[in-house]
């Protein structure tokens, strides 16, 4: 009998052969297909992020559990998971020990401290993946595809430039690692699906609920409805949040009215993110957020528990009989009294139920106040911040503009910036240019007599390695380049940014050609610019920007 023991839990009890290690493998399984196409398609620094993702997750959670004396449960397949997917949300180029970070944010930060599996508030993988883009902006926001910066196709479809829709549904776009393929998803989603892992009601809700937005938007804007439905269906990442993260058990809620709410809010706030936000992207914010919101979906959703209320009512009609009976006994004591049975007067357990429903109600309204307090509090210190910050900043990013003039034109005495509509500008420019390069002002260098040189052009290059290159080009009336100055580079440094060295820059300068081109054999005419070493993407972003200054200076009339 010592040997004998029984184990005590609260009913319901469900009985299920799956345990959370055969749940999680069988979520790796299922984005095998979308981690595969990554890999192919953005190759080996791809295949090592994944690896390196999953690994540090699993050690990180080991190490973890072991400092502070608990189970370690890395067996239960659920912290190789959580790598897993923060992979697929990361861009191919990014740095490993960025990815490492990612790791230890998810796992230590937001499922750890938290508890461990079960007890975290948010998704950790898009934690984490949206701390990496708050923190390496720049590295988080570099896109890749056949080792050409690009922009993803909705960053495309926002500046109103076509995509390829058939590109977009089989992979071949630039984008994360595993977002790209909307079909290897679909196919990762079915075998969830026929597995019984997850349920269709909260990915259907909210692809439907953000389709049917995306609809009504199209058709105000007289957009190509279907087309522009379709990509913003296949692109940025929401087959691969809806499937694979809005489901996630711990963060989605569980009652069949939640997931439907949930579902909705999904959709609502991807929609408003992705339109009106700065960003093409959306679904990251769009899950943590609605993560944020789970416990109190759950609770103005949780359905009334099989046969309550029953009792309730049995003794509210047994009360109310004791009551007419009572007072039928003394009834002639209440007609001379003048006093009349009272027959609302409330049964305890009346009260009880309505005290209950009144503190769930202001639990529910204590929770919304507290969130709209700290987001208020939040957004005012975020205010005060700018408000201190913006003068000082503005000062510096005007010197800089000033110095860069007086080095791509030092003959001038000042800069006379035109106003002038580059839009429209850009229209013109992008017929002669390439679509990654844009005119962002125009200004004419003069002299001490107000003696017009020529011309001072700053033009935004988005197909450098690490993310825009902004540039000045000063050039004389003649064709003579000035001088080159960079206001923005964020190159890798050792390659990309050695584009600052005057050894590369002094190739241009002093120079009167039609067009350049570059060589990584050494250079056998004016035309030919030597290439950086192990920097041939930004090398030819810096080519190209400075031909487009050329292109333009000819479509104004420069005279050569």
């Amino acid at each position: 009998m010592d040997d004998f023991k029984l184990k005590v839990s609260a009913s319901p009890h469900v009985r299920s052969k799956d345990n959370t290690s055969d749940i999680m493998f069988d979520v790796i399984i299922a984005l095998v297909p979308a981690t595969i196409f990554g890999i192919w398609q953005f190759g080996s620094h791809a295949a090592i992020l994944v690896a390196a993702c999953m690994i540090s997750a699993v050690l990180f959670e080991a190490l973890y559990q072991y400092g502070m004396k608990k189970k370690i449960t890395v067996s239960d397949c659920s912290a190789a998971l959580t790598g897993l997917l923060l992979a697929l949300n990361l861009p191919p180029t990014l740095p490993v020990w960025m990815a490492v970070v990612g790791s230890a944010f998810a796992i230590i930060i937001v499922k750890q401290l938290f508890g461990g599996l079960g007890q975290n508030f948010m998704n950790p993988a898009l934690a984490a993946r949206c701390f990496l883009v708050l923190t390496f902006g720049r590295f988080m926001t570099n896109f890749v595809i056949d080792g050409v910066t690009a922009a993803t196709p909705l960053a495309r479809l926002k500046m109103g430039l076509p995509i390829d829709l058939g590109n977009m549904f089989f992979g071949n776009i630039a984008g994360t690692i595993g977002e790209t393929s909307a079909i290897a998803l679909l196919i990762g989603a079915a075998y969830l699906l026929i597995k019984r892992i997850i349920a269709p009601t909260i990915p259907l809700i909210y692809i439907g609920t953000f389709a049917i937005c995306i609809v009504i938007y199209a058709i105000t804007q007289d957009f190509e409805v279907l087309d522009y439905t379709l990509a913003h269906l296949c692109g940025g990442g929401l087959m691969l949040g809806a499937w694979f993260m809005a489901t996630d058990y711990v963060t989605s809620p569980i009652t069949t009215k939640g997931k439907v709410v949930f579902g909705i809010i999904l959709g609502l706030l991807t929609f408003v993110l992705r339109i009106f936000g700065s960003t093409p992207e959306g679904v990251s914010y769009a899950i943590i957020f609605s993560n944020l919101l789970v416990p109190l979906i759950e609770k103005a959703t949780v359905p009334k528990a099989f046969g309550q209320g029953a009792d309730i009512k049995k003794e509210d009609k047994k009360s109310k009989k004791d009551k007419v009976d009572e007072e039928d006994s003394k009834s002639d004591d209440r007609e001379d009294k003048n006093i009349l049975p009272d027959y609302t007067k409330e049964t305890k357990k009346d009260k009880e139920s309505k005290t209950k429903s009144k503190m769930d109600l202001k639990s529910i309204v204590k929770a919304i106040a507290a969130i709209f307090v700290i987001t208020l509090i939040m957004g005012a210190a975020l205010g005060v911040v700018y408000n201190i910050t913006k003068d000082p900043i503005a000062e510096t990013k005007e010197k800089a503009k000033q110095e860069a003039y007086e080095t791509v034109f030092p003959s001038a005495d000042r800069v006379v910036v035109e106003e002038l509509d580059y839009a429209s500008i850009n229209e013109l420019f992008h017929q002669f240019t390439s679509d990654d390069i844009t005119m962002d002002e125009l200004g004419i260098a003069v002299d001490s007599s107000n003696n017009a040189l020529g011309y001072v052009i700053t033009v935004t290059n988005s197909a450098g390695y690490n993310g825009d290159i902004q540039m000045m080009v000063g050039i004389d009336f003649s064709g003579v380049i000035q001088g080159i100055s960079f206001l923005t580079l964020n190159e890798t440094v050792g390659f990309g940014m050695e584009a600052e060295n005057e050894k590369f820059l002094n190739q241009f300068i002093g120079k009167k050609v039609e067009l350049f081109s570059y060589t990584k054999t050494g250079s056998n005419s004016p035309s030919e610019i030597d290439a950086i070493s192990g920097a041939t993407i930004t090398t030819s972003a810096v080519v190209d920007s400075v031909n487009a200054v050329l292109i333009f200076v000819i479509l104004l009339g420069g005279g050569f």
